[in-house]
């Protein structure tokens, strides 16, 4: 006896032709090398065997590209007058050997630490005038 299954169609964006026609239950791999770096809806359409239709969309990012990271500014920050920026862009590389040039993002110190480190040099002093005589 054979058992009619639910058809599946697989639709990138806005895209007329499918990626993807296949039977239910199924495994598939969405390779996403394939779709540029942004926004992208990835819509199912499924057809039950007596015709009838069920659509879901799932929206995601794709960054297949080099990360960017940027330092001095943030989103929808209020801003005036000359902003220093520090900005990098890194790649995954082939993924088979780690290069340790470029792979991360430098920072500046942050403002906590060299208040700490003023703590840490007043109190140094204090203890040296207060704990020895000449």
């Amino acid at each position: 006896m054979k058992v009619d299954k639910s058809r599946i169609t697989l639709f990138v964006d806005d895209e007329l032709k499918p990626i993807a026609e296949m039977a239910a239950p199924v495994q598939f791999d969405l390779d996403t090398r394939k779709l540029t770096d942004g926004e992208h809806t990835l819509k199912l359409v499924s057809k039950s065997p007596t015709g009838r239709e069920g659509i879901r969309k799932i929206k995601f990012i794709v960054r297949n590209g080099p990360a960017i990271a940027v330092e001095g500014i943030s989103d929808n920050a209020v801003v005036d007058g000359v902003l220093p920026l520090m900005i990098n862009a890194y790649d995954k590389g082939n993924q088979k050997k780690f290069v340790i040039e470029g792979s991360e993002t430098p920072q500046s110190v942050p403002s906590w630490l060299w208040i700490l480190l003023i703590f840490f040099m007043g109190w140094a002093a204090f203890y040296v005038i207060t704990n020895f005589s000449l």
